[in-house]
């Protein structure tokens, strides 16, 4: 593929399936909205897919299931539909919001090493790269798995070790990693429990999960119920913080800490959210945020309905160590039993 190529138009494909629990395994749930999806099969890939997509309330019907209170949307897209649409997809948006991502990801970087020093780190969905470089600024031997081709292309051309794939693609063996995150991405996956579950066996023991994503219990989700703009086609799930921590804890991780999740991004960019919702008044709005130099002042934006959540793989070195020693544990840093819970110093 041209890396520089323009976004090529393609349809998604649409062949829904219903699907059960993904907490509890249940199968029973009520609808709390009804769908609003309409020729999802004949809407541009890259405007429904893309990670800065503003086609909000665009999904299928919104359930929770009556045994653990999760709620997803239901029925969902098969999964090779929805992988062959991110393999598809060109985000050029996503590109030119550059200097909001790289200040968002320092200061989630930051975070993250309040409970980890510099070591190898994943990036889980890494799109193009840039929170894999700013980890590598700061000294982590990160690299990232993505499955867009365009994305994935673009990191490679500023040098930064992304793989075109998924989680499923890595190679495996090999020395397992201090730190995994997604930024933004658990909410997007067919079956997040069993990719934590993987994730699992890519972190040594005393590592650290990061993750970020919505809180549909949030006051601001409450308050405009349907209107909440993350209910989107491409968000499969909508966590809490009860079932996001009860969901990674049924995983084997030790939730540390959920904590409110901070973005930055340019005033222009910001005002572009708004474009399907003000109709006609964008472009005049628009062109005068450009023309008074405000588009590209940087912005925090915290409704409190985006959190991150911190967890650890129990266990730690001295126990791995040990442990290959007596052939209990494999060269992948999987547990053959269990492992004590190694808990964070006060």
């Amino acid at each position: 593929m041209d890396a520089a190529a323009p976004p090529r138009p393609g349809t998604a494909a649409w062949r829904p399936r219903f699907v059960r629990c993904n907490l509890c395994g249940a199968d029973a749930c009520r609808e709390i909205y009804p769908s609003r999806l309409t020729n999802a099969s004949e809407r541009d890939i890259h405007e429904i897919f893309a990670c800065t997509s503003n086609a909000y309330g665009e999904c299928g019907p919104i359930v929770r299931c009556t045994a653990c209170g999760l709620v997803y949307q239901n029925p969902q897209p098969d999964p090779e539909d929805i992988l062959a649409a991110y393999v598809q997809v060109v985000d050029a948006r996503y590109e030119e919001e550059r200097e909001g991502r790289v200040h968002t990801f320092r200061r989630a970087l930051v975070e993250l090493e309040e409970y980890a020093a510099p070591g190898r780190l994943l990036d889980v969905g890494s799109h193009l790269g840039v929170f894999v470089e700013v980890a590598r600024e700061r000294g982590w031997e990160a690299h990232g798995v993505e499955p867009s081709l365009w994305a994935t292309e673009r990191a490679r051309a500023r040098g930064l070790p992304v793989t075109c794939g998924t989680v499923a693609d890595l190679a495996a063996g090999g020395e397992p990693h201090d730190v995994i995150t997604l930024w933004d991405v658990i909410e997007h996956l067919s079956d997040p429990s069993g990719e934590l579950r993987r994730l699992y066996r890519l972190l040594r023991p005393g590592g650290v999960l990061a993750l970020s994503t919505m809180d549909v219990d949030a006051p601001v989700a409450r308050l405009l119920g349907r209107n909440w703009p993350w209910y989107m086609l491409m968000h499969l799930f909508y966590f809490s913080r009860d079932t996001i921590r009860r969901l990674v804890e049924s995983a084997g991780y030790e939730v540390i800490e959920v904590r409110r999740h901070r973005r930055i991004v340019r005033f222009s960019y910001l005002i572009s959210r708004l474009e399907r919702r003000i109709g006609r008044l964008y472009q005049p709005l628009d062109w005068a945020v450009e023309r008074t130099g405000l588009g590209r002042r940087l912005v925090t934006v915290d409704l409190g309905d985006v959190i991150t959540l911190f967890a650890r793989r129990p266990g730690s070195w001295i126990e791995l160590d040990a442990s290959r020693a007596l052939g209990t544990v494999s060269q992948d840093g999987t547990s053959r039993r269990p492992v004590a819970v190694a808990r964070k110093a006060s």
